[in-house]
């Protein structure tokens, strides 16, 4: 008999060794621990130029592989000085985006289990848990029944999502079918939105090929919210000019200065117009897990969609953002392609989330969603999130108290949008030059980080608090950390 030729089995072959990854494990968490605890040590922007990590760097990949301590030793020497530190207390900018230790703690199972939940099949639990967390989140912040729910990365891709169901809705088009390039029986298309609304519509709307024009901005009002007599004219104008409605976006919770959007009157409007509702509620949407603060999302119960980020305001590492939808079936009939080698004998039984979006592969990122709410409760994030708004409210007492800071914008939430108006500047261009020096200067101190934003032209600071770690002290050393800036720049050498 012919004997059995077989290679030798390479030294280096399979996964690193159970006892060098528990041992690596035990290493990390450790560092982990550490890290969270003396976060505050360390400035929250990094003291670094462009270039500067890149040229620590080897251009070429290495030859040979390298023992874990020194990876580890290269976090501290290299990794680190450039991080910004979104974990810190004193994390004030854009929305933030803590991540908590039950939150990690899921993470590492997620990677661990290594698996994809693109069918029901490839990962019964991730499929199923997903479908349970989110009628969780869903009563939390009380919409009803009929929205249906799925995960994706970001907000961007969940309203991308949104949209291209909008676009699907318009069946008589028949755009899945024949596309838009070319022909000359399709009308110009458009969404509404408000001034304010996040930059991710635009990059749906050029994406889903409406076009840079695709996109109509409506005014806002003096609090910043979409003005509905404005909508509706918009629209009467539009469908004069023989463009077609598809979608109007409203915000509970701009991006600049978290403004909501009227909701119940621009819901009105899309049901006499028959368009597509998508609410973005990315940042707010979670403040309405609190009984007090359940009327921000007033009308959202008839919107076709809603989008809310878990991994911005609740605590959730990035990324996890959720899409709910009255109109599931639309959304599949935008997406689902099934080839022969994802068909499965229980296809008609189960939830294939594959079906309903461009990514094939999904992490199980419903595992950190359970952890978070398991661990935390509802009561727990309920309690946090009103001691944000609380802290929010403070800080803008104490802006509207003094003389030299003025306020910009109301504070439905927890951001407080502000700038300094010392005497002696009186011009929009000079207090604008003022702002943005005084904003760098308190984030060179490394003790804070806030940016900006533009209201009218206005230049104004922002401050959101939202952190999982925040507490009033870093509040109030923020606040003084402005005053303490503004007063130095406002020095003038003696003559």
């Amino acid at each position: 008999m012919k004997e059995k030729f077989s290679l030798p089995v390479h030294p280096s072959l399979g996964d690193m060794p159970s006892e060098e990854f528990q041992s690596a494990g035990h290493k990390a968490i450790d560092w982990a621990v550490e890290y969270l605890n003396h976060i505050e040590e360390y400035p929250v922007c990094p003291d670094v130029a462009p270039g500067d990590i890149r040229r620590m760097l080897p251009q070429a990949p290495p030859q040979q592989g390298k023992p874990m301590e020194h990876i580890f030793s290269d976090i501290d020497r290299i990794i680190m000085p450039g991080m910004t530190h979104w974990n810190h207390p004193r994390f004030f900018a854009y929305f933030t985006s803590s991540a908590s230790g039950p939150g990690v703690l899921a993470d590492i199972f997620s990677s661990v289990f290594g698996t994809n939940g693109m069918v029901w099949q490839t990962s019964p639990s991730a499929t199923e848990l997903e479908q349970v967390t989110l009628g969780w989140l869903r009563q939390m912040i009380g919409l009803p029944e009929s929205f249906w729910g799925i995960m994706y990365d970001t907000a961007s891709v969940s309203t991308f999502h949104a949209l291209a169901a909008a676009r699907e809705q318009l069946s008589d088009l028949k755009i899945r079918e024949h596309g838009m390039i070319g022909r000359k029986d399709l009308p110009k298309l458009r969404v509404y939105a408000s001034e304010f609304v996040h930059s991710s519509i635009d990059k749906a709307v050029i994406a889903l090929g409406f076009g840079t024009d695709g996109i109509r901005k409506i005014p806002v009002d003096e609090s910043f919210r979409m003005k509905p007599a404005a909508l509706q004219d918009a629209i009467a104008e539009d469908r004069r000019n023989g463009i077609r409605p598809v979608c109007v976006v409203a915000t509970v919770g701009t991006t600049s200065c978290t403004s909501i959007d009227p909701v119940p009157a621009i819901a009105e409007i899309c049901e006499k117009e028959n368009l597509w509702l998508h609410v973005d509620a990315a940042h707010g949407g979670a403040a309405a897990i609190l009984p007090e603060m359940r009327h921000v999302i007033d009308g959202c119960s008839r919107a076709d969609s809603f989008v809310i980020n878990p991994h911005k305001w609740m605590f959730v590492p990035v990324d996890l953002s959720v899409l709910y939808t009255r109109k599931p079936k639309i959304l599949k009939q935008a997406f689902s392609l099934v080839p022969e080698y994802l068909r499965t004998s229980r296809d008609d039984e189960v939830e294939n989330y594959m079906d309903y979006g461009i990514p094939l592969g999904r992490r199980f990122r419903a595992l950190k969603l359970w952890f978070v709410f398991r661990y935390f409760g509802w009561d727990g994030l309920a309690v946090r999130i009103r001691e944000h708004i609380r802290l929010a409210s403070l800080f803008a007492s104490w802006i509207d108290k003094h003389s030299e800071f003025e306020r910009l914008a109301p504070v439905p939430l927890s951001t407080v949008c502000f700038r300094a108006r010392p005497a002696g500047i009186e011009t929009e261009e000079e207090l604008s030059v003022f702002n943005e020096k005084l904003m760098r200067a308190v984030n060179q101190t490394g003790k804070a980080f806030l940016s900006h934003t533009k209201l009218g032209e206005r230049y104004t600071l922002r401050l959101v608090v939202s952190h999982l770690r925040v507490q009033e002290s870093d509040v109030r050393e923020v606040w003084e950390i402005i005053q303490a800036q503004m007063v130095q720049m406002m020095k003038r050498p003696s003559s």
